[in-house]
């Protein structure tokens, strides 16, 4: 793979976004002017967000060429109550609407809690209602991936296992490789090294397709967990995440698609950076 094969950005907008123009337009001329070419637009909080601005958007990242994807509102949950559900499905297919207006290819989603169960008992539901969400907009023409976010705790639901079986059962439907989250979730410091990153990728291969390893969406970023899992995202300089054998992994499957940096906002733009810069150096 050439040195394009992976494109870089970071989840929301770029620290160093100037107040004018500001908003999502904004961030795009930065991560522009930053030397990056993707961005993820945090809709983390709900979508609220006009077709006019969506055009505006779509018109800056095509004149960038900077590529854009979607973090959904945090309060979806595959596993809510029936009386619950109605309104997480309609904030996932909002930001999926909304999202293929402004031009994104790809919606990041939390899938939700285990709330103290098996995942062998929620996966059954939370694959079904995925499936409707996903059939529903290919229906509609709407081309964009779902891509359930792998979780950095334990009692959440979308272990990279989950966000595999989800990915196989359902078209249209691709993980979001949390790398930071990954490397958390176990809780005691594993899935760091350069051995277990392969796995992770041979086993995505194996599961996905070849590819699926071509178009991977990442977010990478330190992070601070305990036995639970994650804490709090760290810069990547002050964090034990083994970057070298990640990036290592990826080049050696030849991986491709989007690193999107999820450090705090101090340090968002740098990181975003270094890992560019550090992927380039291999």
């Amino acid at each position: 793979m050439t040195e394009a094969s992976f494109r870089f950005g970071t989840v929301g907008s770029p620290t160093s976004t100037p107040k004018k123009p500001g908003g999502s337009v904004g961030a795009v001329l930065q991560i522009s002017e930053l030397g990056l070419n993707a961005l993820e637009l945090g809709w983390v909080r709900s979508v609220r967000v006009s077709e006019t601005t969506c055009a505006e958007i779509k018109a800056a990242a095509r004149e960038k060429d900077v590529a854009l994807s979607v973090h959904a509102p945090y309060y979806i949950n595959l596993n809510a109550t029936e009386e619950e559900w109605p309104k997480s499905r309609q904030r996932l297919m909002d930001a999926a609407h909304y999202g293929n207006l402004v031009g994104a290819t790809d919606i990041v989603f939390h899938p939700g809690s285990y709330f103290g169960q098996p995942a062998e008992s929620v996966l059954p539901l939370a694959t079904r209602r995925l499936e409707g969400c996903a059939q529903e907009l290919q229906e509609a023409g709407n081309p964009v991936i779902l891509r359930p976010e792998v979780m950095g705790k334990s009692a959440m639901l979308g272990s990279f296992e989950d966000t595999i079986v989800m990915s196989k059962a359902i078209s249209g439907v691709q993980p979001c490789l949390d790398f930071a989250h990954l490397h958390a979730r176990p809780g005691d410091g594993s899935m760091n090294s350069l051995d277990e990153w392969r796995r992770i990728l041979e086993a995505y291969g194996n599961a996905l397709g070849d590819e699926a390893l071509r178009h991977l969406h990442t977010h990478l970023s330190g992070i601070h967990y305990s036995e639970k899992g994650e804490r709090e995202h760290l810069p990547l300089e002050e964090a034990d995440l083994n970057l070298s054998a990640i990036l290592q992994a990826l080049k050696e499957f030849n991986c491709g698609g989007r690193i999107m940096c999820e450090s705090p906002e101090a340090v968002l733009d740098n990181d975003a950076r270094l890992i560019q810069k550090k992927w380039l150096e291999l």
